[in-house]
């Protein structure tokens, strides 16, 4: 039980980390459109989110998937960007109208490209073979699913608040977040390492 706790909290660590802020603006961003009554919806895009994150860190493992950590670095914040983006130019439209398929693919492919950005850091802290990594790596998972979780819940009170004591509309809340995610994230897509050349 011990063990396990470790790698969960690695896992809670990972994404619930101030200085590592950019999985958080991704769960922002992804949560911005939806309120409490679509918690179903939310849960299935968080762990289809954590399902790609581990798949990425899976394949990283056992060696069949290997990026450049520059690459990596640069695609987590235009994952952000267009995920905001999106959001910007939809506030308002009811979360209906979307194509739940292409949603639900998109994040799963933001998820691997987050895992990847996290894989190397995670080959260092687990010894042994590939095979006896799967179980700390579920653990791990059920870490970052937890925290995804407490995020998008602190960002549906927040929205909460903001709409019903503040009386921002829906769309009002949508933009000004979006605006503010894409402010964060056009610095560190312009500060990436691959610029250097």
């Amino acid at each position: 039980m011990s063990e396990f706790w470790i790698y969960f909290q690695i896992g809670l660590k990972h994404v619930l980390d101030i200085h590592a802020y950019d999985h958080v603006l991704f769960l922002i961003a992804l949560t911005i459109p939806y309120t409490f009554k679509d918690w179903k919806r939310i849960l299935l895009l968080v762990t289809m989110f954590t399902v790609g994150h581990t798949l990425a860190l899976l394949l990283s493992v056992f060696g069949i998937i290997a990026v450049k950590a520059n690459i990596v670095e640069f695609l987590i914040p235009i994952t952000i960007l267009i995920t905001a983006v999106f959001h910007l130019f939809t506030a308002g439209k009811s979360a209906k109208n979307e194509s739940v398929n292409l949603i639900f693919f998109v994040t799963l492919f933001f998820g691997i490209i987050h895992g990847l950005g996290f894989s190397n850091y995670f080959k260092t802290i687990l010894g042994g073979t590939a095979s006896s990594k799967l179980v700390p790596l579920l653990e791990f998972a059920l870490g970052i699913e937890a925290a995804q979780i407490i995020v998008v819940f602190v960002v549906l009170v927040i929205s909460y608040i903001v709409q019903t004591v503040f009386r921002f509309s829906k769309r009002d809340w949508a933009l000004v977040m979006s605006a503010f995610i894409i402010g964060v994230v056009i610095p560190m897509i312009v500060e990436s390492p691959i610029w250097n050349r």
